[in-house]
């Protein structure tokens, strides 16, 4: 049997894209609920913030040209003609006075600054001493300086952070309307698999590994958003893995497995694919994860809804926690109307030797050191899931390049990918 020929990763990616068109259909959430959402429409502020001026301090608003005057060394001396705390809105400032204020506070009209407090005397004839001469605009908030009105504050397809969530509320946007869930059913194939807990360590068979893919790989989802159908482990059966997938394929978006897209005489998920629909099977130019296979299956005729995307991630674990991250992530991403799926990529240096260069895109697991360069896990197996929990993310090494300590490399920060 022939090899197929390996596909670059960029290539491989820009094609799995193209076959993630958004979702149709959203829904109206809850702003306390839309963390990690997908956001359907512009939201547009129908107020500026802040609605006018108010004090960045407690202290006092006065007029510059009233304190102007004073010397530094005994400073000015002026009536406090009212109390203005945050909620409340004050007179305008007569001539010659202060207002005590407190932060949030509109000022009133005709200050032109706010002395804070610790610049100042209380004096026991209810009278306040400036110890600081002002300058006009000191501490004040301009209306409108952090949003106009009318002025688009998160865009269309802007994934929701709790920041986004403020600024939501900083607008009174009570509700969001959002993108719909993801529907992914979720299945691992392999009769050497045994979930933790139906049997103890000890009791353990030859040749039987714990499933660790489906609880990584379910919890991935999860925080993409997605509703997930757990089906657990498939027998490694032909007939077992087809009607696993046609069953998944009825009210479903996705349908991801994790084994059996190599093409051992054990690995039933191409043909099981290819029956009920069509497949693409991917040598991709990375390591680790170079099996990856994406296509469709379609739905019974009386089912719901008209099929289902396919992905098959590679069995080994950092294989398929690596490809999820790399590959899967920015498609569920696309599918919820998300236009930059691209992770942020930061510069780092590195404080380790890689002098083993691949013909492949490697991605190997890498911390960051209390100096704030990288060291490498000493074992970059694909079988190492240790390395994933040690590590603070990955560095996108490119083809046929080695590293020696100093060297700038592209580093992934799990945390933009996790």
């Amino acid at each position: 049997m022939s090899r197929l020929p390996l596909k670059p990763l960029d290539e491989a990616l820009a094609e799995l894209l193209a076959h993630a068109q958004p979702l149709a259909g959203g829904e109206a959430v809850s702003t306390f609920d839309a963390d990690g959402r997908v956001l359907l429409h512009d939201a547009v502020s129908p107020l500026q913030v802040p609605p006018q001026d108010n004090s960045a301090m407690d202290g006092y608003a006065l007029r510059c040209a009233d304190v102007a005057g004073a010397g530094a060394a005994q400073g000015a001396v002026l009536a406090v003609s009212q109390r203005i705390p945050a909620g409340s809105v004050g007179a305008a400032l007569q001539p010659g006075t202060a207002a005590r204020i407190f932060t949030g506070a509109p000022v009133p009209a005709g200050a032109d600054a706010v002395v804070m407090q610790e610049d100042c005397e209380a004096l026991a004839d209810g009278r306040v001493r400036v110890n600081r001469l002002p300058a006009a605009g000191q501490n004040i908030r301009r209306a409108g300086e952090d949003i106009r009105l009318g002025a688009t504050v998160l865009a269309a397809g802007t994934r929701l952070t709790p920041a986004a969530l403020g600024l939501a509320a900083s607008i009174g946007l009570a509700q969001l309307q959002v993108a719909r869930r993801p529907r992914v059913a979720l299945f691992s194939t392999g009769d050497e698999l045994v979930m933790p807990g139906a049997v103890a360590p000890q009791d353990m068979p030859p040749g039987a590994i714990y499933n660790s893919n489906r609880f990584f790989l379910r919890a991935l989802l999860q925080r993409l958003g997605c509703e997930v159908t757990d089906l657990g482990i498939v027998p490694d059966r032909l007939d077992a893995t087809v009607q696993a997938l046609r069953e998944a394929a009825a009210g479903h978006d996705l349908i991801l497995t994790s084994g059996g897209v190599s093409v051992g005489e054990e690995d039933h998920v191409k043909p099981a694919v290819q029956s009920l629909g069509s497949l693409d099977l991917w040598m991709i130019a990375m390591k680790p994860g170079k099996p990856f296979a994406y296509g469709r299956v379609q739905a019974e005729a009386d089912a719901a809804g008209g099929g289902a995307h396919f992905i098959g991630l590679p069995g080994n674990p950092v294989s398929s926690l690596i490809t999820f991250c790399v590959l899967v992530r920015p498609f569920l991403l696309r599918l919820q109307g998300v236009v930059d799926v691209a992770p942020k990529i930061v510069a780092a240096r590195a404080d380790f030797t890689w002098l083993k260069a691949d013909k492949r895109r490697e991605f190997l697991r890498v911390r960051l050191t209390p100096g704030g360069a990288l060291e490498l896990y000493a074992n970059q197996g694909s079988g190492v899931l240790t390395s994933t929990v040690w590590g603070d993310g990955l560095v996108d090494n490119q083809p046929g390049q080695t590293i020696a300590p100093g060297d700038s490399v592209s580093f992934l920060p799990f945390a933009e990918l996790l």
